[in-house]
């Protein structure tokens, strides 16, 4: 078998921003994709509950990246009954492979939400996107989880 590898692309609003959701608490905020990759940030604290999730992964990610697993393993799967196939013709145990499986529709990712306005942070000088509802009651920074009432 070969080694298989995917590529899933996560899309940008319009102001550069990638959409994030908290597995804990399940709230949805918004980072620049430069702020989430710097390794000078070792956690991501979420804005609302203030801890810091395993992955911040929305289901729209897990869903596709499902659907390709899926579409590859039949891909991989019904290759392997072709050569089975090929193998047995003409002797005297035959198989047949059947029609390859349709894959399913791997439904694109949309940069969604957004009801969240631009704030920021001034501990750590960086801009995130989260509920304005946050600002009002108070907020996490996500990049050093300083809980901060003063957001601009």
């Amino acid at each position: 078998m070969s080694d298989v590898s995917m590529k899933i692309e996560i899309p940008t609003d319009n102001d550069g921003f990638v959409l994030l959701q908290c597995t804990l608490c399940g709230e949805y905020f918004k980072v620049t994709p430069s702020d989430y990759e710097d390794d000078g940030v070792l956690e991501i604290y979420c804005p609302s509950c203030g801890l810091v999730s395993e992955n911040y992964i929305t289901e729209d990610v897990i869903e596709l990246a499902m659907t390709m697993a899926h579409n590859v393993a039949m891909d991989l799967v019904y290759n392997e009954m072709k050569k089975l196939e090929r193998k047995f013709k003409g002797g005297a145990i035959s198989f047949k492979a059947g029609k390859k499986p349709k894959p399913e529709q791997e439904n694109p990712i949309r940069a969604t939400i957004e009801a969240l306005t631009i704030t920021h942070f001034r501990c750590c000088n960086k801009k995130v996107k989260i509920k304005p509802m946050l600002r009002i009651s108070g907020c996490y920074c996500p990049f050093c989880g300083v809980k901060s009432f003063e957001v601009e």
